[in-house]
């Protein structure tokens, strides 16, 4: 069913709603993408609360067994790729590698405190890791950098 056929329950704010709609991706991906820069900063320079890059290799190899160069591939993928993200600049390519950082967060970190975010869980990265595989499958849309460009990877 087309959005023009559903009536809606308020019928005077349809005029808003039609306005609105195709700001509402954008809205999302410029969010998701944003979201991710200040985790990076944590993991690369130690800001916002963050212990750096030094001490995060060490929680990777030491709490996740993971190596500590990776720690380095977070904090890049977080930042650079959260900016490019919000920018809707090689969405695919960069939504693909936070949605796989996140699902590996998820698992490798937050899985063993339970599911709700407030307990430490995985409710929160797995959220966002959705958001981003949405955006590695359908792309950066109409208001972003790519499509601007005529362009995507």
């Amino acid at each position: 069913m087309s959005t023009a056929a559903v009536r809606p329950l308020i019928p005077v704010l349809r005029p808003l709603t039609e306005a609105l709609s195709p700001l509402a991706e954008p809205m999302v991906r410029v969010a998701a993408g944003l979201f991710l820069v200040p985790h990076g900063a944590q993991k690369l320079f130690g800001w916002f609360g963050g212990y750096g890059l030094e001490a995060t290799g060490q929680f990777f190899a030491a709490k996740l067994g993971l190596p500590p160069v990776l720690a380095l591939a977070a904090g890049l993928i977080e930042v650079f790729g959260g900016i490019a993200l919000a920018l809707g600049l090689a969405t695919r390519a960069v939504a693909a590698l936070a949605a796989g950082l996140l699902f590996v967060a998820a698992i490798q970190v937050h899985l063993s405190s339970g599911f709700f975010w407030t307990s430490g869980g995985y409710e929160y990265p797995l959220l966002w890791g959705i958001v981003a595989l949405s955006f590695a499958i359908r792309g950066g849309g109409r208001y972003s950098l790519d499509a601007a460009i005529g362009r995507e990877l």
